[in-house]
């Protein structure tokens, strides 16, 4: 049985492959990845992009991963809960929650960072057929990425330890 990989969101179809991504925020590198098909929802990947190695406990997502078991998950696994909230119907964030919302927003701009250098390598585009092959040249694309950004990182003398 073939699997759909076809996704609708904001009345528009996108077909094919999604990358996943932990990014690290101090130093602007992708930590750990994964390609999906488009189809997939992205909460179902985000436990598996968690970096035990990682010394900064804090998990910066947006509102889309809100979610109580998660938040429990995530306190009992030792990290620190920078998820944004978001309101639902007949129940409006408050003004507390939209501040912390703008805090969490400010902060996960460092993060996207990467996205938009990707963007500038042609993007997260591939003209293949299969998830093997687009995960392969995406993967390429984001080891060119943190390589690149280690050398303009070290022609400026600033290495991560």
């Amino acid at each position: 049985m073939r699997r759909r990989t076809w996704r609708h969101a904001a009345r528009k179809s996108y077909y094919g492959y999604k990358l996943h991504a932990n990014t690290d925020r101090r130093w602007s590198f992708i930590r750990r990845m994964d390609v999906t098909a488009a189809s997939v929802n992205d909460t179902t990947v985000f436990e598996t992009l968690l970096d035990e190695t990682n010394t900064n406990r804090a998990v910066y997502a947006d509102r889309g991963y809100t979610k109580a078991a998660r938040e429990q998950s995530l306190r009992e696994a030792g990290y620190v809960d920078h998820v944004q909230r978001k309101g639902r119907a007949g129940k409006p964030l408050s003004e507390a929650q939209q501040r912390r919302n703008r805090c969490i927003a400010r902060q996960r701009a460092f993060s996207e960072h990467p996205f938009a250098r990707l963007a500038q390598m042609g993007g997260k585009c591939t003209r293949t057929i299969g998830l093997e092959r687009a995960k392969a040249m995406i993967e390429l694309k984001v080891i060119a990425h943190n390589l690149m950004h280690l050398a303009r990182l070290r022609k400026r003398s600033i290495v991560p330890v």
